[in-house]
């Protein structure tokens, strides 16, 4: 494959991405804009956290996105006695073959929700460390993939900090964005009323893009292009949250690598081949917001958040853009 996009690549991407999100529109009321994000976060191959309150959509949401795309879900209620195995597997003695088996655990899926992920303890919430970095689980020294695509949806509640551990900077590290979904508009919720659903799996949603669409979407995110003067304006953000004098520490490397695959994905989202600073600066918050923490550390995760996102927002006024 080449590494410059043709004309009629980017057209059919957008003609697959346009059916995909319209699938999600029917089940997923109000919310365009979440939507957009996620697809995003799947075209740049990465893992998103839901943080919002309860009963708001956040399990619909991956599960529409699972259906619309013909692929497996699994979803993992996360509590205080779960342990690393429910989630990876585990070997099993099998006295017929006279050898360990490996049963898989509920993690080999394509999309794979960890429901209030903080209620787990760390030692579990660490055993998502090697599936969401590698795509592999490794048991008894044996590496297992789960296949591709891989994504994992995590949620946990901001404001429910009872039996809660909270997510580490290193697991916060590796979801490429963080999103919120938020009440709907008064009249998308009358339409969610009248439609009186409460089971997401009692929603009817049919595929509208095959498992292999999805891939070569993916690897078309990888070939749009990225202007040196772009590259240097990324850079120039994340550098910026180093000095910043209100976090604890700057945006990783990895950071890094995350907003230039987000800016990436919304080019191709667009229709686009090739990437503009306002990609980038629009993705700021989603992107860099959850792996910053404040100094002067708040109990309200909420208002902590908030003063991150004002803090980014600064930086983003301060910097001149590439024309």
């Amino acid at each position: 494959m080449s590494d410059i996009l043709k004309a009629e690549q980017v057209t059919q991407a957008k003609q697959a991405l346009n059916r995909l999100r319209t699938g999600m529109r029917t089940s997923i009321k109000g919310k365009n804009d979440v939507i957009d994000q996620v697809l995003v976060c799947l075209l740049a191959g990465g893992h998103l956290l839901l943080e919002d309150l309860p009963g708001v959509g956040k399990t619909t949401l991956a599960y529409a996105l699972a259906r619309s795309m013909d692929c497996d879900f699994n979803r993992i209620q996360f509590t205080s006695d779960l342990l690393p195995s429910d989630v990876t597997g585990v070997a099993i003695y099998d006295e017929t073959a006279k050898e360990f088996v490996f049963k898989k655990g509920p993690v080999f899926a394509s999309v794979v929700l960890a429901d209030e992920i903080n209620r787990a303890t760390p030692k579990t919430q660490s055993a998502l460390l090697e599936v969401m970095d590698r795509a592999r689980v490794t048991v008894d020294g044996v590496a297992h993939a789960v296949g591709a695509p891989f994504m994992v949806f995590a949620t946990q509640n901001p404001v429910d900090y009872e039996g809660t551990f909270p997510l580490p900077e290193s697991q916060m590290d590796r979801f490429l964005m963080r999103l919120q979904m938020g009440y709907p508009q008064p009249g998308d919720e009358l339409e969610i009323l009248r439609l009186a659903r409460m089971s997401y799996d009692a929603i009817a949603i049919s595929p509208v893009i095959s498992r292999d669409e999805v891939l070569r979407l993916q690897a078309l995110t990888t070939q749009v292009f990225v202007e040196d003067s772009v590259l240097d304006y990324l850079l120039r953000l994340v550098t910026a949250t180093r000095s910043e004098t209100e976090f604890k520490a700057g945006v990783s490397v990895r950071g890094g690598l995350a907003l230039r695959a987000a800016a990436q994905a919304r080019a191709l989202l667009q229709g686009r081949d090739f990437v503009l600073p306002e990609d980038v600066a629009e993705l700021v918050p989603s992107i860099l917001a959850h792996r910053l923490a404040l100094v002067r550390q708040t109990s309200d995760a909420l208002e902590e958040r908030a003063v991150v996102i004002g803090a980014l927002r600064r930086i983003l006024s301060t910097l001149p853009r590439p024309k």
